[in-house]
């Protein structure tokens, strides 16, 4: 294995006595990632980096691979989740560390979501097809070259690759920006949880929730009051989309909320050339969060 040379020392894969480097959002084929779980950790190893976290949206189904491979290759894995939310007519995620990647009730909680999921494909679709688009659900996901497995999902992403192919749109960006961003021309969002039960979820879970991308809602006052009448236990201030000044400033809400800091790239792999949303390493925090996340989520050694 071609690691690059660098200084991390890790001293277990369970996220204790870590030092280096940590990507908190990576996400893989078992949502809307373009790899395996297994070679998301195998880019985090050959990147020197001594962490990351598999964070596929409303689903755990990839965190065991990654789990195996970050033992073959000696760095840290946390299980990880992205819960989507609605609060105030946004679409909230929350990201959950730690949780139990096999307690029933909360894998049927996430069943449950994968299933708004698929009704808010079939009505983006279904606009898209009203534009005149000649877009199915089959084509979508036909352009993935693979079999959908059960407890995986369609995504946004893998629509706005089958309008790149169709021609409708010149890349994922465009696709976005055309018909499947907020406010877009077949945007949908269905009714969902709100951020207070998708914490009580991840905490149910065993797990400790934070409040993902604060600074994608455009709307600061509602992203301090979820905080304040949600369970989180950190705020992502560092993201491939923020900027300095929000990184900034989330770093200092987090610190008068009493919440930890977290951050990570939200790789999604490349689409059409483009890495989407960053390159996975690209956003990172200490390794060390990974202790303050365990010790958030109840868990300490």
């Amino acid at each position: 294995m071609d690691r690059q040379q660098n200084d991390i020392t890790v001293k277990d894969s369970g996220g204790t006595g870590l030092q280096g480097l940590a990507d908190l959002h990576t996400h893989t084929l078992a949502s809307d990632g373009m790899q395996p779980p297994a070679e998301n950790v195998r880019i985090a190893f050959n990147k020197g980096l001594s962490a990351v976290a598999i964070t596929d949206h409303d689903t755990v189904s990839g965190v065991a691979e990654a789990l195996e491979a970050g033992r073959k290759y000696g760095i840290a894995v946390l299980p990880g989740v992205e819960i989507s939310t609605r609060a105030e007519g946004k679409e909230i995620h929350v990201l959950g560390y730690y949780i139990d990647i096999e307690q029933e009730l909360f894998l049927s909680r996430l069943a449950a979501q994968r299933d708004t999921r698929a009704a808010r494909n079939e009505a983006i679709l279904a606009r898209l097809r009203e534009l005149g688009i000649d877009i199915t659900l089959e084509r979508v996901i036909a352009g993935l070259g693979r079999d959908l497995k059960p407890d995986e999902s369609i995504g946004r992403p893998h629509i706005a690759d089958e309008l790149v192919r169709l021609g409708a749109a010149a890349d994922m960006r465009d696709a976005f920006d055309k018909y499947l961003a907020d406010g877009a021309a077949a945007y949908v969002s269905p009714p969902r949880i709100t951020p207070e039960e998708a914490c009580e979820w991840i905490i149910d879970a065993g797990g400790a929730p934070v409040l993902a991308h604060p600074g994608l809602y455009g709307d600061d006052v509602l992203v301090q009051g979820i905080i304040a009448r949600s369970g989180f236990r950190g705020i992502e201030a560092y993201h491939s989309d923020h900027s300095a000044a929000d990184a900034a400033r989330y770093v200092a809400m987090a610190e008068e909320s009493g919440l930890l800091v977290t951050g990570g790239s939200d790789f999604h792999g490349a689409r059409q050339g483009v890495i989407f949303h960053g390159d996975l390493g690209s956003v990172n925090v200490p390794a060390a969060v990974l202790e303050q996340l365990r010790e958030a989520a109840g868990k300490r050694r």
